[in-house]
């Protein structure tokens, strides 16, 4: 497990849309894990943040409200083998009004802004604590 700043390579495969899994904590402290879209912000001034976005009217916003702590996976899309996992918190919540954070992300993974544009959705920001490599992405 490294406290330090990520590495390139990982900093590198966590630029990339790979697929993601995010883990929250419930208030009876079991762990729930979704799938879930992700965007680095390399902010090295500010240390490296990384973007989630959601519904409005998901579980998981009173989770992060109750108990911030989460982990989240990316596993390169070419090989799972190869993944990089992120423990942190979530340093602020947020409104996406005009749905511009949802966008981002959607066009990060698909090419196109974000479909659904009925329901209200809410930015976490991750602030990164620890983080460890697998495979390509182990830390030498």
């Amino acid at each position: 497990m490294s406290t330090g700043p990520l590495t390139d390579d990982v900093r590198e495969l966590l630029t990339r849309p790979n697929p993601a899994v995010i883990t929250t904590v419930r208030p009876d402290g079991q762990p729930v894990s979704v799938a879930t879209w992700y965007l680095l912000d390399p902010d090295r001034s500010r240390g490296d943040r990384i973007l989630v976005n959601m519904d409005e009217g998901r579980r998981r916003l009173d989770y992060l409200r109750n108990d911030p702590r989460v982990s989240l996976t990316a596993l390169d899309e070419h090989s799972w083998y190869t993944h990089v996992s992120v423990q942190g918190r979530v340093v602020q919540l947020s409104p996406d009004p005009d749905l511009s954070d949802i966008d981002r992300l959607s066009v990060h993974y698909t090419g196109n802004p974000y479909p659904t544009r009925d329901r209200g959705r809410v930015s976490a920001w991750i602030e990164i604590a620890t983080w460890h490599g697998w495979g390509a992405a182990a830390r030498s």
